[in-house]
């Protein structure tokens, strides 16, 4: 998984475990029925996320991502095959059951669904992104503002950052390859740097966009799937707690949570000292509507 830059200080991880499931039909509760009021369309897919604290209910947003909310669900429900070196076999487990939020960043997010904390795994495949950059504005963001530093969009902190993010991409897409090579190019380098948006750094590093949907902006109760970089969306999964705009154009959006944001508020502020008694929840099974 590939950090997420952020000011908010990374603390010590505390566990909650989770199992979702698609919510039963003819078993509605109170909170299902506030939920279902709150969904744009009724067509869109609604998942239930059962926690130690908890239900979250969550609309999946499949004409914005479809093959990523597929994904999702296959998951859940037990149809993604996951080999297993040490047996030799091939596992279709409701994989989200029983796991447990990995990652907590206060005021930030929570995230779930790591291979490296599911006793199955990893699945062989990942899949691509769909992402819609134009739909976001990427395409009108300069990457160097007027006053000459850099779009606090690209989260740039240093020197390092800088290279990794912009010049070492920017080089590579202008073939260049030494030292000499940039001395002589500066002028054609800056003048590319005053020309870029947000857009282009990102195409740089190897993110791919889409225009056949559409992409909303990341923001409190969005869901959208962790990856290591570039098309490697998996089961992993986070929901934003806040407004984090820097991470639109890397990270798909599959869904937004209707119902239980006091539930995603409770687990983001859970004590992180790692010493503190690890609560699990029971395995629930993961049910289909």
């Amino acid at each position: 998984m590939k950090p997420f830059r952020t000011s908010t200080a990374n603390r010590a991880i505390k566990y909650v475990a989770l199992s979702v499931g698609l919510i039963l039909a003819g078993l509605a509760s109170a909170d299902e029925s506030s939920a279902r009021a709150a969904m744009e369309s009724t067509r869109n897919p609604l998942v239930q996320i059962t926690t130690t604290e908890g239900n979250i209910y969550i609309e999946l947003l499949p004409a914005e991502a479809p093959q990523n909310v597929a994904n999702f669900l296959a998951f859940a429900a037990g149809e993604v095959e996951i080999f297993d070196s040490e047996s030799g076999q091939l596992f279709s487990p409701n994989y989200y059951d029983g796991m447990i939020f990995h990652r907590i960043m206060p005021d930030f997010l929570i995230q779930a669904g790591s291979p490296l904390v599911n006793v199955f795994g990893a699945p062989a495949e990942t899949l691509n992104d769909e992402i819609n950059a134009i739909a976001l504005g990427l395409d009108l963001m300069p990457a160097v503002l007027s006053d000459g530093s850099f779009n606090p969009i690209l989260q740039i902190g240093d020197r390092e950052e800088l290279e990794e993010t912009v010049l070492l991409p920017l080089y590579r897409s202008m073939n260049i390859s030494s030292n000499a090579q940039v001395t002589q190019r500066q002028f054609e380098i800056d003048e590319r740097l005053r020309t870029m948006s947000v857009m282009e750094v990102y195409e740089n590093l190897g993110y791919r966009y889409t225009e056949g949907f559409n992409t909303r902006t990341i923001g409190r109760g969005t869901v959208g799937l962790a990856n290591s970089g570039p098309n490697s969306n998996g089961p992993e999964f986070f929901i934003a707690v806040n407004q984090a705009e820097w991470l639109n154009g890397r990270y798909t959006v599959i869904g937004r949570v209707v119902e239980g944001m006091d539930v995603v508020d409770s687990i983001n502020q859970k004590p992180t000292d790692p010493s503190a008694r690890v609560r699990r929840a029971l395995i629930y099974r993961i049910r289909e509507l």
